[in-house]
């Protein structure tokens, strides 16, 4: 009995937030581990499934770069980085496209739809409701900026029922061009604060933003991140992701949340716990 009175309890604790987020918007990039363990991927489904059912309307935004690494190696297909971002040929874009858009934006859509969501899968290019333009076509490539999102795409989707998994594919402005690889954080900020999300949540490999001793600031603003990038703490990886959660909150986004995604069910201990798991970078 004592077992079941703590379970009600938990659902009590968590009560305040779901009428909190009731029918709020909630962005996710969906990336890391979480999206690549199948033990995790089940975990990341039933996460969405209960914030789908509790009113909440959350969008997907996904990665992908190890299954494109993959596959180019698979092909013998040079890919470089530069500045930790992809150089995108021609020919690598079409393999970029065909993992994100064909392969796993479609399972992940599949993997919500199994559990009983109501999911579908589009990329920048559908409706051409995000473009973009080269952010340095000499040096990247296809590699691009995002130039505008046509909110009213989504909208119109979640208006419908339908939890969007976006992969994160651009539309170039020329006629019969082939698109743009897009940053996935980037890509869901942008689209977070074009859509008037309330929340935009980063599934990572990592506990949050972390100080020198390895432990987790719980909350950062916009000058506490310039001084930590300044002297060096926020480094690396974890700078496009703080730039990224930014843009988030600089465009009118509440939260950023930086979690990590190897937890189980990291998503609704961010969302419905008062201690949540991560870094939230706020305005």
């Amino acid at each position: 009995m004592q077992k079941k009175i703590e379970t009600v309890q938990t659902l009590l604790d968590a009560l305040p937030f779901i009428k909190q987020f009731n029918k709020e918007i909630v962005v996710i990039k969906y990336g890391g581990s979480a999206q690549e363990t199948p033990q995790l991927k089940e975990k990341f489904a039933e996460d969405i499934l209960l914030m789908y059912l509790v009113g909440i309307r959350p969008v997907v935004v996904h990665g992908g770069g190890r299954q494109i690494n993959e596959m180019l190696d698979a092909l013998k297909l040079e890919s470089k980085f530069i500045d930790g971002q992809r150089v995108t040929s021609k020919e690598v874009m079409r393999i970029v496209e065909m993992v994100l858009s064909g392969e796993i934006n479609k399972e992940i859509a599949s993997l919500l739809n199994s559990h009983g969501a109501k999911a579908i899968g589009i990329s920048g290019k559908d409706a051409h409701f995000i473009t973009a333009k080269a952010k340095d076509f000499a040096k990247f490539g296809l590699t691009g900026n995002i130039t505008d999102v046509k909110a009213d795409v989504v909208l119109n989707l979640i208006d419908e029922g339908f939890i969007p998994v976006i992969a994160p594919i651009a539309a170039g402005e020329e006629l019969g061009h082939p698109g743009f690889n897009i940053n996935a954080d980037l890509c869901a900020s942008f689209v977070a604060k074009a859509i008037g999300a309330n929340k935009i949540i980063f599934l990572t490999d990592t506990a949050g933003v972390l100080n020198n001793n390895k432990e987790l600031f719980s909350s950062l603003t916009k000058d506490e991140i310039e001084v930590l990038k300044a002297d060096g703490t926020i480094h690396g990886g974890m700078v496009p992701k703080v730039d990224a959660c930014l843009e988030a909150v600089d465009g009118g986004v509440k939260k950023a949340h930086i979690i990590d995604g190897r937890i189980e069910h990291s998503l609704l201990l961010e969302l419905f716990t008062s201690a949540g798991v991560g870094t939230e970078i706020v305005a």
